[in-house]
This record gives C-alpha cells, structure tokens and sequence, in this order.
C-alpha cells in the first residue's frame, strides 16, 4: 500500500451523495471484482462459508440400486425361498436362480439379478418360503435417480448451510472449496466515550464497540478480540497509525465516527495520507447521511476496503446495511442480496430527496411491517425492537397497505475462529 506520500487533492476530492440504490450497487461491483481467494476446508469446518466453485457429485446419486422399504428382494415367481440376507453398507451376491429371494433393509444395495422388491407388511413366510405380490412401481431408488455424477447441483457464490454440507457429504466430498471468510476490524473514534459504567460529565458510553463486531460476525465476518481498537485519540497521528495497523491484517477496516469535516474529524484527513480513493462518500439517505465506504490497494494487488460509519449508533447501523452489507456479499463471491417486500401497517413519511430506512417490526401473523418509536439517529431502543428497514425511496412517502422494499438485519450468527 502506497502510504508514505499524501494523494493529490483531486484523488480524494469528495463526489456528490449518491442515491441509496446506486451506493448499493457500487460497493457490491467493487467488493466482487475483489472477491477474496478460494480455500480448502473440511466439511466440519465450511459453516457459513461461500462456495468457490459447483458442488458437483462424485458418482452418481444414489451410486448404487437401494431399495427404498424393509423387505424381500426377489427373484421370477414366488413362493421364494430365502438365501440370505443384506444389510445395509454390504455388497451381495448375486440372485442367480429364479424362485429365490433375500431379505433386504432400507438403504441396502439391491442385488443383481433382483426383479422387484416386495414389502415385508406385504408378505408372508410359511416353511420358509415367502409369499406376497410386489407392487408394480419399483421399490429401489435407481442409480443417478437425484443426481448424476458431475452434474452441478449448486453455482459458485452459494452460502454453505448445514444443507449444503449434508448434500456435500452424501456427494462424497471431504473438503469444499470455499471463500476465504474476510476478516475485519473495528476502530472507535471520540475522545468523550467511555468503555464503561453510566454516561456522565459530558462523555457518553460507547455503544458501537460492543455491538458492531456482532453484526460483521453476522454478515459473514471473522471479528477476534484483539481487532477491535479504542477509542482512538481524536488527533490525526492516531488516525493514521491506527487504521495503517489495522489495515495490516484486515480485509475491512469499520470505523465510528469522524466521517463529518468538524474540527476533530479525522478520517477523510487519513484517507488522504493512506492513497484512499473514495467508493462512496455520502449517501444520500436518512439516518445515516455522513457514510463512506473507501479502497486501498497494495502495490502487489491485494485490495482492502474502509467502511466510514457515523458515530450515531442507529446511523451506523443504517451505513452497514446500506454499505458493509453489499460489500461483503460481494468479497465473498456472493450474489447482490436481493431486498425482499413487506406491506406498510401504518403510514412512514418520506425524507424529500434523500431515501428514508425507517425502523419497523414485523408482525408475521398479519404479514405486515409495523414501524416502531424511539428511532433517533442517537438512538438504539428502537433498533432492538426491530427486524429491520422498510425503504421509503426519494421523493415519496409510505402509506398503509403500501408494499415496499424491506431490509432485514442479519438475524444468525456466522462467526468463525481459525
């Protein structure tokens, strides 16, 4: 990373807000085109990873005839007398000889020269000799009958789900190729905040430090103790030398406060000195206006990303829906998150010209989204009370009964520690 001479004017020359849909879009093209390397990791190990290439099978699915009931698998006309017996895991001798049959278990190879498998409800043994009348559908799953070896099953970019890992391993993989998970760190920002016990004297208790590793880890994020940093001295020596630390291990560097231009915000003044070009700087949304999302590149190539987000906490949250969101789908080779629609309970009003995320609940049973209160840029009860952001865009104002886009907060955790 070129860090040793400061950028000219023109390189970091801030542009004009963008709309909310266009800064989406941006840092989710930019995240891609940086997508983070494959990797190998075992089955036990691929939770909440992102496929690097199709999960494909290894044979045919099933690779074998097994029979899909308890019971006989027989050969010509009954009465058959019995000549064994197959279990599942077992490979059996075949039936040769019409007249003869072989108990069978669920999941067991069927043998050759079987004709049908009949149901052990369905028949009867006298002296030895069993009886019934097998049903004419066939009571075996036959071999490719799911899914034929090679066949793609899932693209590249899917998120690995305990599904995913169970279709792996019945497609006979031990490892997937994966994403490597992105590693980020947090550096707070504000001489007035306290890491500890109640807000007084003019200073006021951090709440960005402790909660929003918890929402990276939930967007897919590894986030380890020791990257998160602060608060940071409101000085520009600190800024610098705290997000050039961060940036040594990090593949995103979030940052709380100082995104303004007041006389202790620090952060543009950094991103000049470190040859940041800006992606995005300034959204036009509301809350969470002053947010900016910034790229370094190394002189080898390697791309890290700084995540601007305003020291108000519901602003911040808001900066990693609409900005952190988009980005890590991207590094991590996934598709743009598509906004699913919710209806309006009540009505929302618009912000003018800026896109308004407005804080509502959910109420499943209605299948309605109801906007909830103490929802200040300041403010986080209203936050904890929520599903997430129903998107009233520029220029309009939501009305009850109205469907609009909805932006969920990441409800499941995705931390992994390696």
């Amino acid at each position: 990373m070129s860090t040793e001479t400061a950028p000219t004017a023109d390189r970091v020359s801030a542009p004009p807000p963008a709309g909310w849909e266009e800064a989406r879009a941006r840092v989710y093209a930019v995240g891609l085109a940086a997508a983070l390397p494959a990797v190998v990791r075992s089955l036990a190990d691929a939770d909440g990873s992102t496929l690097a290439e199709p999960l494909t099978p290894r044979t045919d699915l099933p690779a074998f005839p097994t029979s899909s009931v308890d019971g006989w698998a027989v050969r010509g006309s009954g009465p058959w007398r019995v000549v064994g017996r197959v279990l599942a895991g077992s490979t059996p001798a075949p039936l040769t000889e019409d007249g003869t049959t072989v108990e069978i278990a669920t999941g067991a190879m069927v043998p050759q020269g079987a004709t049908a498998v009949l149901r052990v409800e369905e028949s009867t043994t006298v002296d030895g000799l069993v009886s019934g009348v097998p049903r004419e559908a066939p009571e075996w799953r036959e071999p490719g009958e799911e899914a034929s070896a090679g066949e793609e099953l899932l693209p590249a970019g899917t998120p690995v789900d305990p599904a995913v890992i169970g279709l792996a391993a019945s497609c006979g993989h031990d490892t997937l190729r994966v994403r490597r998970v992105p590693r980020a760190a947090l550096l707070v920002f504000g001489d007035e905040l306290l890491t500890s016990g109640p807000p007084a004297a003019g200073r006021v208790r951090d709440a960005l430090g402790p909660a929003v590793p918890g929402w990276l880890r939930r967007y897919g994020c590894q986030v380890r103790p020791s990257d998160v940093v602060g608060p940071v001295a409101d000085t520009l020596p600190a800024h610098v030398a705290a997000v050039r630390a961060a940036l040594g291990t990090a593949d995103l560097v979030c940052t709380t406060g100082g995104t303004m231009n007041g006389p202790v915000d620090h952060l543009h003044p950094t991103l000049e000195a470190l040859g940041a070009d800006y992606v995005v700087n300034t959204v036009a949304v509301r809350p969470g206006f002053p947010m900016l999302l910034a790229r370094l590149t190394d002189h080898d190539g390697r791309v890290r990303f700084v995540a601007g987000l305003p020291g108000n906490p519901q602003s911040a949250i808001v900066a990693l829906v609409s900005l952190v969101a988009p980005l890590l789908a991207g590094l991590q080779g996934r598709a743009m998150p598509v906004l699913p629609h919710t209806t309006l309970a009540e009505a929302v009003p618009g912000r003018g010209d800026h896109t308004h995320l407005a804080l509502v609940r959910l109420d499943r049973v209605a299948g309605v989204a109801r906007p909830v209160r103490h929802v200040g840029s300041a403010m986080l009860r209203g936050l904890a009370g929520a599903d997430g952001f129903a998107v009233i865009r520029p220029g309009t104002s939501g009305a009850a009964g109205d469907r609009v886009p909805f932006v969920p907060l990441p409800l499941f955790p995705g931390e992994r520690v390696s």
